[in-house]
């Protein structure tokens, strides 16, 4: 392989989170064993957020329990705020995804503050947080917001700027949680944000698949040197902030494209497609993607021809 990259799975995250039908806590745990076993080794368990505003995830703290016993698994849980973020600590996350977003109108709608008033709970998270914890800044809205419209660079920049200041051992994810950003858009941000933050240790990358454009914007923000990249098994996803936003880029859609182009996931498809179907067929989920259908269908037909089936 020419190269690796690092996909970070979000479905029992951002891909459970907006259904409504309970989700029985035994089946998350039976996901996160199954996705790990596909060779998925970071996922996104879960979230400490509120349960009365999202109800789907207010069992993060025996997900958490459950993770630490999947060998060779690196979880991570996704708080909104500081004192979330010590619930979770309390409750044994290592690694720490706080979510703060770029425009002021969705940062409201999201986590009911300003974006300053983010900035400073997300230092004062800083100087409570063991040193042992991991941390990762999920930058959402970066390129479009659902209110505001399209996001001009240079505010958004100037905010990974100050964010970066506080601690540049961060791994810091401009997140397009619209699905309308545009390959251009992706990759001007990220490399002038490499440009100007070279002290940030890792860049990642998360999108949406709205419009068909989340595999495009992919391998944009690869072109600008992110390599570690977010994606949901299924194509679960949507956020319940965010009005018209559908589901995160398939799993198995940003495996499949790397993989065929030489560069290494360290995921097995074969593995990850049956898993794939299960979420995307769990009641009120919204399902995305295309290699999964494509595959799954190719398995078929050889099934059929195997049989003495044939078509023209």
């Amino acid at each position: 392989m020419a190269d690796a990259v690092e996909i970070v799975e979000v479905a029992p995250r951002d891909g459970f989170q907006p259904i409504l039908p309970w989700i029985p806590t035994a089946t998350k745990i039976d996901f996160l064993r199954r996705l790990a076993a596909a060779g998925l080794r970071r996922i996104e368990i879960g979230s400490f957020v509120s349960p009365t505003a999202i109800p789907q995830l207010r069992d993060g703290a025996a997900l958490i329990e459950a993770a630490a016993g999947i060998p060779g698994l690196r979880p991570q849980v996704l708080v909104p705020t500081a004192k979330r973020a010590r619930d979770a600590v309390a409750a044994g996350a290592r690694f720490l995804v706080y979510v703060l977003s770029a425009s002021e109108a969705h940062n409201r709608s999201n986590v009911r503050r300003s974006v300053a008033e983010s900035v400073e709970d997300y230092a004062r998270m800083l100087d409570a947080l063991p040193a042992e914890v991991e941390l990762r800044i999920n930058l959402a809205t970066a390129f479009d917001c659902p209110f505001d419209g399209k996001m001009a660079v240079g505010p958004v920049l100037e905010l990974i700027g100050r964010l970066a200041a506080l601690r540049p051992d961060v791994e810091i994810c401009p997140c397009d949680t619209t699905g309308r950003a545009t390959p251009d858009h992706v990759a001007t941000l990220i490399a002038a944000a490499r440009a100007c933050c070279p002290q940030v240790s890792a860049w990642a990358y998360h999108a949406h698949d709205t419009y068909g454009m989340g595999l495009a914007t992919t391998w944009a923000a690869h072109g600008a040197g992110v390599r570690v990249f977010d994606a949901a098994a299924g194509g679960l996803g949507g956020c319940p902030f965010a009005p018209g936003a559908t589901g995160n880029v398939a799993t198995e859609d940003v495996v499949w494209m790397f993989e065929r182009m030489g560069i290494a996931t360290g995921v097995d498809v074969a593995a990850l497609l049956p898993v794939a179907a299960d979420a995307a067929a769990l009641p009120g989920a919204t399902a995305g993607g295309r290699a999964r259908f494509a595959l799954l269908g190719s398995e078929k037909q050889a099934s059929r021809e195997m049989v003495g089936g044939c078509s023209a």
